[in-house]
């Protein structure tokens, strides 16, 4: 695998992940309330702590399982089927609930008002504890440290890959955080209107990434069995 498709693979399963309806919109709230840059600045921190300390996790349980990840090899395909399968699976079911709900909310947006409501620290650990145990999101935590384990780096450029990693999933927080800090009063409409188009669409948007990613992870798969 090339350095530029180990860095876009990287890329490409941290905005999967980062594109996670419930706490863009939990931020989209946060930033449209009372002390929006010191709330919303924890929450993005949180955020990012997160992702890299999981990932991190993972790649370093890797090494100590001596897992053979390269291009082929029995725990690579294996896993690129079965994250490609849960992605179709995931993708097809929010697809279909986007078509038939309409332009009716997600049921997640009924409960996000008391989510709001509860103490900044709990506010932080329920996201934590929500990015780590979502379904997608742990296919897609695997995936990336399957790859950095597959690339057999040394150990700064696996640092490297990390954090690309992290950028990735957290690009999507970090753009309406900054447009805040640059002037918030200009940006409140912008804010206001994504929040809506998240409210209405966010099932759609999560079926569309989860779909394309689980179908790419299908192909690598199948090609991986030819290999073996």
């Amino acid at each position: 695998m090339s350095d530029t498709t180990l860095w876009a693979e990287l890329l490409a399963y941290g905005t999967g992940i980062g594109l996670s309806p419930i706490h863009i919109a939990v931020l989209l709230l946060l930033l449209l309330g009372p002390n929006p840059i010191k709330r919303g600045g924890w929450f993005l921190a949180s955020w990012v702590i997160t992702t890299l300390l999981a990932a991190t996790l993972l790649v370093t349980v890797g090494h100590s399982l001596v897992l053979d990840m390269s291009h082929g090899s029995h725990h690579r395909t294996g896993l690129d089927l079965l994250a490609g399968g849960a992605l179709v699976a995931i993708g097809g079911r929010e697809l279909i609930k986007s078509f038939t709900e309409g332009s009716e909310p997600p049921a997640w947006t009924k409960g996000i008002d008391r989510f709001m409501a509860m103490p900044l620290p709990l506010l932080l650990l329920l996201g934590a504890v929500g990015e780590v145990i979502s379904p997608d999101d742990i296919v897609l935590f695997a995936k990336s440290a399957g790859v950095v384990l597959s690339a057999e780096l040394p150990t700064w450029q696996e640092a490297v890959g990390l954090i690309a990693f992290t950028f990735g999933a957290s690009l999507f927080l970090f753009t309406p955080f900054l447009a805040v800090i640059i002037g918030r009063d200009k940006v409140i409409p912008l804010l206001e209107k994504g929040k809506e188009v998240l409210f209405a669409r966010g099932s759609l948007l999560v079926g569309g990434v989860s779909l394309g990613l689980g179908v790419y992870l299908g192909w690598q798969g199948i090609s991986g069995m030819t290999v073996i």
